[in-house]
């Protein structure tokens, strides 16, 4: 049987959209999408080149002055209008989802309604952005703080989640007042494409969000572009270095969310069973290739085989397929590339000496033709191991013993990454002192993932980045403190 492939008459054509002008050519060269389902191409695509990135930051500053000085409440109102639109056409995000990245049937629909409540979210922040008076000594004085915004925002998204993340940082930064140029991700552009074209329905001011879709070539343009007041920038530590070198001849304020190498701590105390089904999530989750995913575990010694077997069985039922079938849990990861760096890496694991307990071959048969790796759980792995210590971004789990919390602490902090932390225990007192000890921005008990609201702040430490997207938070990243004192004394 050979999967299906995505019918390239329901995926968007917009590779750029600048003003109020939908563009299917870029100035740029020419890639063939690749499927990763089953390796078919869906579409040859034009890219934007650094000309058609000028055109985009000249629409922005154009709209600029009449984003920023528009009422709350009609901000708020296409914000709402636009949440009201994804709903209703969450669906219609199926296909784009499905063929730029393998994401599966079972959960596409639901981007939709998760982006719906992003710009909700903010929507209703638009006419509550207020500043503060400040007491003032030493001359009679009246002072005051207003919140402004940055201007011309850059957004440069990933592959493994371009709505999720497009969503994230432009929901935020539309309701504090910026104008938007975006980057959708040449490896898979077509799920930005559509929120951009819904965007024009919505009836958002022509300029006001601006897609160009590129390569690398196209996100240095946009870091170093002069017209670019700052950069949002989501994706790996390696890239991250270069946009802030980069950004750094003008001195250009970045964001950055970046990778992570999330530890999940397993206590004796815990639901077995249900620790098992939270830490399977690492594996399946965005294919395995999501930033935050919980994928070095450290279960404590004493239900250490147990657990390897609880986990071992719940792999079992996952059912790892074509991403088209509504029955499918887990797809493939994005290319043939990440496919034989993936494996390289479980190779050089189990000589580093882990112990692999399942998967950790390609699949064959019906699965031959696309990028398909099972979930694999590679056992007793050294802490300081390759495997351990990167991002693996495939459904890669490493399993690690611990004996006393404090061990427990070390091991999981003990990686240059500090994205996410999950820990698993009944005891109460224990959840708030390992968490309280973990150098990660976003800590679940108990859980896997289920944080990721946008009423709550998302972001890292360390190597995972800075700044945060999200709750309160993530408004006031896209805002700016003006301090204005004024003389009482004349």
């Amino acid at each position: 049987m050979t999967f299906q492939s995505p019918q390239s008459d329901m995926l968007p054509r917009s590779t750029l959209i600048i003003g109020d002008k939908v563009e299917e050519q870029g100035s740029g060269g020419k890639i063939a999408h690749v499927y990763p389902g089953n390796g078919s191409v869906t579409r040859e695509i034009t890219m934007a080149g650094p000309d058609d990135v000028d055109r985009a930051v000249a629409a922005a500053r154009a709209a600029l002055p009449e984003w920023k000085a528009m009422p709350g409440d009609q901000r708020r109102n296409l914000l709402f209008r636009l949440a009201e639109l994804l709903e209703a056409k969450s669906m219609d995000f199926a296909p784009s989802l499905i063929s730029e990245n393998g994401s599966i049937a079972m959960a596409a629909p639901f981007m939709g309604y998760d982006a719906a409540q992003k710009f909700r979210y903010f929507g209703g922040w638009t006419d509550k952005i207020h500043g503060r008076t400040v007491p003032m000594w030493g001359a009679p004085a009246h002072d005051y703080v207003t919140y402004e915004p940055y201007g011309v925002v850059g957004v440069i998204v990933p592959w493994n989640g371009p709505l999720f993340a497009a969503t994230m940082v432009m929901a935020p930064a539309l309701a504090a007042g910026n104008c938007i140029v975006l980057k959708s991700p040449d490896l898979a552009p077509y799920s930005a494409m559509k929120l951009v074209e819904l965007m024009l329905e919505a009836g958002f001011p022509a300029g006001v969000v601006n897609l160009i879709t590129g390569a690398a070539d196209v996100g240095e343009a946009m870091v170093s572009h002069p017209g670019i007041d700052k950069i949002q920038f989501i994706g790996s530590g390696n890239t991250a270095r270069k946009v802030l070198a980069n950004a750094a001849q003008s001195l250009k304020p970045c964001g950055l969310e970046l990778g992570g190498k999330s530890a999940v701590i397993v206590f004796d105390d815990a639901d077995l069973g249900q620790a098992a089904q939270k830490g399977i999530s690492g594996a399946v989750s965005a294919n395995g290739q999501g930033c935050v995913n919980g994928t070095r575990l450290l279960v404590q010694r004493s239900i250490y085989e147990p657990y390897l077997q609880a986990l071992t069985a719940v792999a079992g039922h996952i059912v790892v397929g074509d991403p088209m079938d509504q029955s499918t849990m887990m797809g493939p990861v994005i290319s043939e590339a990440a496919l034989q760096r993936i494996s390289g890496m479980i190779e050089r694991g189990e000589e580093e000496g882990g112990r692999l307990v399942c998967g950790g071959e390609r699949m064959g048969g019906d699965h031959a033709d696309g990028f398909f790796l099972p979930i694999t759980v590679l056992a007793d792995v050294p802490n300081d191991s390759e495997i351990a210590q990167h991002e693996v971004f495939g459904p890669v789990l490493v399993v690690s013993p611990f004996d006393t919390e404090e061990e427990a602490i070390t091991l999981a902090n003990g990686t240059d990454y500090g994205l996410g932390a999950y820990v698993h225990t009944q005891n109460l007192r224990r959840a708030h002192y390992v968490t309280s000890q973990l150098d990660a921005g976003m800590i679940h008990v108990n859980g896997s993932g289920e944080a990721m609201q946008p009423n709550a702040p998302f972001g890292g430490y360390k190597h995972s980045g800075h700044g945060r997207l999200g709750g309160v938070e993530g408004l006031h990243a896209f805002l700016q403190p003006k301090n204005i004192w004024i003389n009482l004394a004349q």
